[in-house]
């Protein structure tokens, strides 16, 4: 590695050729930016190795990395994370600088990495079980304490998605990102995080309650577009209480939030709210 790289960030500027009925226009423009990101998992007594390649936006690795790893049922009981970096090795090239990170855990993980994420296993930006090895592995979920706290009445539900939308800074620049927030059951969001990937932006809300010392349990998450089994997943494994979509669930989402006590919201737009489960 020669020197640090320059830190990509959420966005980049390009220029376009805009064209409105005979109207030709020649301005700037920003795009979300979209890099590869290597997830390197170490422990005692054991060396880091490569658990997870994402497309992902710049911005909230290290709660990208801790969140995936939560979600993904690798913490063991009782253990944590001492560490989340960039890697510094020095055979990486500069286009893999700041797009690996290594998380350290405290004690071995609760299931062998290489029996459920083989190799490489890449993820797109789209899907958050694409790296999963059999049908069985991608419909398995390690849930946290069920939520018994209160949840958001369907006034608080359908105001979630327009709050949500005011805390979108980087969709506001692009149009190009999702994004996911944790909510109390009154409505205030505690944090909310942006990605070209759904998945990603949910394990980032996770992982900034981890690296903050608090848990990602909560009453609510609600996400920017529709809730689909891996979104269903995540937030079962968190902990959390209710999921707030503004799109569509799918038939196995429900089945999921159902079976786990998931308080599943679809289709909340305006004043219109669908409970499923």
């Amino acid at each position: 590695m020669t020197g640090l790289a320059r830190r990509p960030g959420p966005t980049v500027r390009t220029r376009v050729t805009e064209h409105v009925g005979d109207e030709v226009r020649h301005h700037e423009d920003r795009l979300a930016t979209e890099e590869p990101l290597e997830v390197r998992l170490v422990w005692p007594g054991a060396p880091a190795r490569r658990v997870w390649v994402t497309m992902r936006t710049p911005g909230h690795d290290f709660e990208l990395a801790a969140g995936w790893v939560r979600h993904e049922g690798l913490l063991s009981p009782g253990a944590g994370l001492s560490g989340v970096a960039y890697c510094t090795d020095a055979d990486l090239t500069r286009e893999q600088e700041l797009n690996v990170v290594t998380v350290a855990l405290d004690a071995p993980p609760a299931r062998e990495p290489g029996q459920r994420h083989d190799g490489l296993s890449a993820g797109s930006s789209a899907c958050g079980v694409c790296g999963a090895d059999s049908v069985a592995d991608a419909l398995s979920v390690t849930a946290d304490v069920p939520w018994t706290g209160a949840l958001p009445p369907p006034d608080v539900v359908r105001r979630l998605p327009d709050r949500l939308r005011e805390s979108q800074r980087v969709f506001d620049r692009t149009g190009g990102v999702h994004a996911a927030g944790l909510a109390t059951a009154e409505g205030e969001l505690l944090v909310v995080r942006e990605d070209v990937g759904r998945h990603n932006a949910v394990d980032k809300v996770t992982g900034a309650r981890l690296l903050a010392g608090a848990s990602p349990a909560e009453a609510c998450l609600v996400v920017s577009g529709r809730a689909g089994f891996e979104l269903v997943q995540k937030a079962v494994s968190a902990g959390v209480g209710s999921l707030v979509a503004v799109g569509a669930p799918t038939s196995l989402s429900a089945r999921l939030a159902a079976e786990h006590g998931l308080a599943l919201w679809g289709f909340v737009r305006g004043q219109r709210a669908v409970r499923y489960c």
